[in-house]
């Protein structure tokens, strides 16, 4: 149980710190000003969730691949590079998250102008021959969700957040780690459909970054006096 605990309180924490000036947390704050929260909320939690434990699943199996010992030390090093590049990050970004959040928003725009053209084009057949060539997910599920869910799945991908969750499941306890991470992205992505641009907008992504930074390096620390 003690392990258990341990994994969850390490996940949440490494999580939210490493989520909350993330781009797909501006990216569900930008999408919930356009579209239903509901479905914007849904589809990033989602994908988020996913995420998690597509991420500790590939932490857990590690230490079958490969020592218990090595895994431990490679988990030891994820833990310094990313508190020293979050650190790094900090320090050469100014005290506002406008630019990261700019550059969020301005994807999205030209995602909307692309799909726009296409829907304009789409609008000049049938109803019926719309529906024979709609693709297959968008029977099932609302287009906004499918958005959602694929702008953070896809956004998620190589992130330190998901690889440090990939070497926190594999020195904790895998379970801890993906309900610690569930909570804390249902935690952050709540916080950015609800507040929006204006919360978004007011995260300051120094102060973000040095805390994530000093978070990871205190982990570090951590996994280096730990014996395994």
């Amino acid at each position: 149980m003690s392990s258990v605990l341990q994994g969850f309180t390490k996940s949440l924490a490494m999580t939210f710190v490493s989520e909350i000036g993330d781009k797909t947390f501006f990216a569900a704050a930008i999408l919930a000003m356009r579209y239903p929260r509901r479905l914007v909320l849904a589809g990033c939690v989602s994908a988020l969730i996913v995420m998690t434990i597509l991420s500790a699943t590939v932490g857990w199996a590690a230490p079958n691949l490969i020592s218990r010992k090595w895994t431990h030390h490679i988990t030891t090093f994820l833990f310094f590079g990313f508190g020293l590049w979050s650190l790094w990050d900090g320090f050469k970004q100014g005290g506002g998250g406008s630019e990261e959040l700019a550059e969020v928003e301005a994807e999205l725009d030209s995602d909307l102008k692309a799909n726009g053209k296409t829907t304009k084009n789409d609008s000049k057949n049938e109803d019926e021959t719309k529906k024979q060539k709609r693709p297959f997910l968008t029977q099932f599920f609302s287009p906004i969700f499918l958005k959602a869910f694929s702008i953070n799945f896809f956004g998620e991908f190589g992130d330190k957040s998901q690889l440090a969750t990939i070497g926190l499941a594999a020195d904790e306890n895998p379970l801890g780690v993906v309900l610690g991470g569930i909570v804390a992205q249902l935690l952050c992505t709540t916080a950015a459909v609800i507040g929006g641009k204006s919360l978004a907008s007011q995260i300051s992504e120094r102060i973000v970054a040095l805390s994530g930074g000093m978070l990871f390096i205190i982990f570090g620390i951590q996994s280096f006096l730990t014996s395994v």
